[in-house]
């Protein structure tokens, strides 16, 4: 299939911005069966899933992982940390704004107190991403240095000012009431919608609450560059499915309860630790890329926000309720005033 087979247009002020005043009051469009598309809010989840379903979430947790500071020279600078490449001397992959590339050896001034030096390219191509050596505060650890005064690595399609007065909002709404697992480059954006009223809510309708693990990469904001679907490599990214969760959803299906997925980091995980005797517990790297033809094992249902055209997130969508099913819905979600991408509105499909 083409690549722009999954392409569709969007007025960017469906874009959101900020997210919903309240988590659970965001609006969702709920595709169940052949029927008509159905306008609903988030918090009425309960009443749209059966007793006995089982939600599955993840519960990583977004590294404040952007910092603000200057050169020696005085220019302005922004870092955004990878991944850690060696904890032992806190050298990390780094991608760094500024007027003028720093050079191996500069030291740049951050936020917090927190000091980086360059030690060069992290490939041979003489090419971004950077490999910085960071250096935190006396006696304090960079993660914990990170959580203190980093900042949110939104996507580039929230627009924000250096400092903006919305970066407290994006340190309390930019991660979910879960998140526990540290290690993500971005949220799992569809769990942004669960408070934890709801989340009692559910249990209390006899709706168990399950938890994965997948550390979401900055290759999520990567767009297809081939023509064709099927040439496109997927990124690596971290899962991991536990043996208590593993349980949980063999339980669930004996008693003909269905596995709902709360975004798609979680259908990715399920389906790439599921054989053909059921769910597989685990962890490590998964570059699974569902596209349409995948015959899906785990996953019954999903909870998801709306993605970008041309994104693999719209393709593994698509695989699942199919493509035009998919994009008259986003047309319809469109018309009617729907928030888009990481901050907005979601999406409900159930068998």
């Amino acid at each position: 299939m083409k690549v722009a087979d999954f392409d569709y247009s969007l007025d960017p002020a469906c874009i959101a911005q900020e997210p919903c005043r309240e988590r659970d009051q965001a609006r969702l469009l709920v595709l169940a069966g052949a029927g008509d598309h159905d306008h609903r809010v988030v918090s009425e989840l309960p009443t749209l899933l059966r007793r006995g379903d089982v939600l599955v979430v993840n519960d990583t947790r977004v590294r404040h992982a952007r910092l603000l500071g200057r050169k020696e020279s005085g220019g302005e600078v922004e870092v955004l940390l990878l991944q850690p490449l060696d904890e032992a001397t806190d050298r990390w992959s780094a991608l760094v704004r500024a007027s003028r590339q720093p050079r191996p050896g500069a030291r740049l001034d951050l936020e917090g107190g927190i000091t980086a030096t360059v030690v060069g390219f992290e490939g041979e191509r003489q090419q971004p991403p950077l490999i910085l050596e960071m250096t935190p505060p006396e006696g304090e650890g960079l993660e914990e240095a990170l959580e203190r005064c980093g900042r949110v690595p939104l996507p580039p399609y929230i627009h924000r000012e250096r400092h903006d007065p919305r970066d407290a909002l994006d340190r309390r709404r930019y991660q979910t009431v879960f998140a526990r697992q540290l290690g993500s480059s971005a949220a799992p954006t569809a769990g942004l919608h669960l408070s934890s009223a709801l989340l009692q809510r559910l249990e209390e309708a006899g709706i168990e609450v399950a938890t994965v693990t997948l550390h979401v990469g900055p290759g999520t904001f990567q767009p297809m560059r081939s023509d064709c679907i099927e040439d496109h490599r997927m990124h690596a990214e971290w899962c991991r499915l536990s043996q208590r969760t593993a349980e949980t959803l063999v339980q669930a299906r004996r008693r003909g309860g269905r596995i709902v997925a709360v975004g798609t980091t979680v259908v990715r995980t399920l389906e790439a630790r599921w054989e053909v005797g059921g769910p597989c517990p685990g962890e490590g790297p998964v570059d699974l890329f569902l596209r349409p033809g995948h015959r899906f094992q785990a996953v019954d249902g999903l909870l998801t926000n709306f993605h970008l055209p041309r994104s693999t997130l719209l393709v593994l969508v698509a695989a699942l309720a199919g493509r035009e099913r998919i994009l008259d819905a986003y047309h319809e979600a469109a018309e009617r005033g729907y928030r888009f991408y990481s901050y907005g509105d979601a999406m409900l499909i159930l068998p």
